[in-house]
């Protein structure tokens, strides 16, 4: 089976609201619909805590220590 990426969990995730703000359904379904999203919610936030500790372990010196650095968008968009 393949693992679900996030980016496809989200735009599921936004098409589910799209959905539910747009369409007429019925209870059942709109029901159905809110627990899968709840679902994708969990799944997308679990993931962006693994990135956040991918990211803190990265930026670490070589002692151990957290190194912050500020965010420059101008490099970034080079």
């Amino acid at each position: 089976m393949k693992e679900k990426r996030f980016e496809d969990a989200l735009a599921r995730l936004e098409g589910i609201v799209e959905k539910l703000e747009g369409e007429e359904l019925s209870l059942e379904d709109s029901l159905k619909a809110f627990e899968e999203g709840v679902r994708l919610t969990r799944f997308c936030h679990k993931k962006l805590n693994e990135a956040e500790k991918k990211i803190e372990i990265l930026m670490k010196d070589g002692e151990g220590d957290e190194k912050a650095e500020p965010f420059d968008l101008e490099s970034t968009a080079e």
